[in-house]
């Protein structure tokens, strides 16, 4: 017992870190910036590398609407605009909900988010570092649509945002 004690002490400031997600929360004037990570084994074709996305956070709202995204365009002509994450109510009976993204994730949460007549699946992960990683989701458009719309692209994209005052250059 007394040799795992050093190692029990070493690990109360993480566990400590791990328990208050406050720190992650978007202040008024503040958002979480960034673009898509540019390998294309991360990066579906309809997201052009490069593209921007501004997150506003707020950890109180994880069960209900934890944030709106902002972005450039996803596909052509589609982009979200102050649009709110939804959360699936359901999610946090789930063990979907202790989702992990390795070492460096304190905590993740899945949403969804309206992109024209289809929904994103958004995954939000709040790292150790303070940043926050963003993945959309979205189906490759194989099933029929109503009234033979147009089928949307797929759309996959992993975003790594990191706070900063301002709205990022997209409003």
């Amino acid at each position: 017992m007394r040799a795992r004690l050093p190692s029990l002490i070493a690990l109360l400031p993480a566990l400590a870190a791990c328990s208050s997600l406050s720190r992650f929360s978007t202040a008024p004037g503040e958002s979480y910036c960034g673009v898509v990570t540019g390998a294309a084994f991360v990066r579906s074709d309809a997201l052009a590398e490069g593209t921007a996305m501004r997150l506003s956070l707020d950890v109180d709202a994880l069960e209900s609407q934890p944030g709106l995204l902002w972005t450039g365009d996803l596909a052509p002509s589609e982009h979200l605009s102050a649009t709110p994450v939804r959360a699936i109510k359901q999610l946090p009976a789930d063990p979907l909900s202790t989702l992990s993204f390795g070492e460096g994730s304190v905590q993740s949460t899945i949403g969804l988010a309206e992109l024209g007549h289809t929904e994103l699946t958004v995954v939000i992960s709040m790292m150790q570092s303070g940043d926050v990683d963003v993945r959309l989701l979205r189906g490759d458009g194989s099933t029929a649509w109503v009234d033979g719309a147009a089928k949307p692209p797929q759309i996959f994209g992993v975003f790594h945002l990191k706070k900063a005052q301002g709205d990022c250059g997209l409003k």
